[in-house]
């Protein structure tokens, strides 16, 4: 029976009878380092290119300007890091404590657990009857109930949390990144801004692009959508680093 196959196109995988399917892949929705990543380094990018035009606006040397994105490129770094692995510990720290409270109640109170975990299965539409028999089931199991209380009533599984270590890490990088682009022409003997401005303007539109296709949205929509918002950011610092600099000259 195991040696009949069934597929849907030359190019589509076997199927035997009698095996379970192969099993789905999903990419990581988590927040382990993908929104730390995405969120630096579009970050690095605006916060750079708008202290960058600021300053350049100003009327300062370009010694000046490279500097002052060099100082936001180092301090945006460590405090993106710093803000996720707190931000995470913490999530962390209080998911562990709810986990905690969970075990606790689940030792008190079985019966009233039970009970609470089958008025969740009918609330998404089980049976009545099924959803008794399953959360008997679940109870009857304390190690593998608690994973599902916690997922069922905190919607966390408290197994798979993201590392802070890991999102830290990845903001650090990422935000160093987006901050090097607008500092490029200055380190590389072209101190123009005019050439920061645009090399910033197509790494927002492709990026955001970039991002945009990843979770699924239509690339030109998150592209524009990046670069409207990163040359508002910088058309706002220009202006105020015009006036204050015309200002200072006069």
């Amino acid at each position: 029976m195991t040696g009949i196959t069934t597929a849907k196109s030359a190019t589509a995988p076997a199927i035997r009878i009698g095996e379970p399917p192969p099993p789905e892949h999903h990419r990581d929705v988590s927040g382990g380092w993908l929104r730390p990543a995405v969120f630096g380094a579009m970050d690095g990018l605006v916060t750079n290119v708008s202290l960058i035009s600021g300053v350049g606006a100003g009327g300062v040397s370009a010694h000046a300007v490279t500097l002052t994105g060099l100082a936001g490129l180092v301090a945006g770094a460590f405090s993106m890091a710093t803000g996720e692995f707190v931000s995470v510990s913490s999530q962390n720290e209080l998911v562990h404590a709810e986990v905690e409270y969970e075990r606790r109640e689940l030792a008190r109170n079985p019966v009233g657990e039970q009970a609470e975990l089958a008025a969740s299965f009918r609330a998404q539409g089980v049976d009545a009857h099924l959803a008794e028999q399953v959360a008997a089931q679940i109870s009857a199991q304390p190690d593998r109930g608690l994973g599902i209380h916690v997922r069922e009533e905190l919607g966390v599984d408290h197994e798979e949390l993201p590392s802070p270590w890991t999102a830290a890490g990845a903001s650090f990088a990422s935000f160093s990144i987006g901050a090097l682009i607008p500092l490029l022409p200055f380190l590389v003997g072209a101190p123009w801004l005019w050439l920061a401005l645009v090399l910033s303007a197509l790494t927002a539109f492709f990026g955001g692009g970039l991002v945009g296709r990843l979770t699924g949205r239509p690339f030109l929509h998150a592209a524009l959508r990046q670069l409207v918002l990163g040359a508002l950011a910088a058309g706002a610092t220009y202006a105020i680093g015009l006036a204050v600099g015309s200002h200072v000259a006069a």
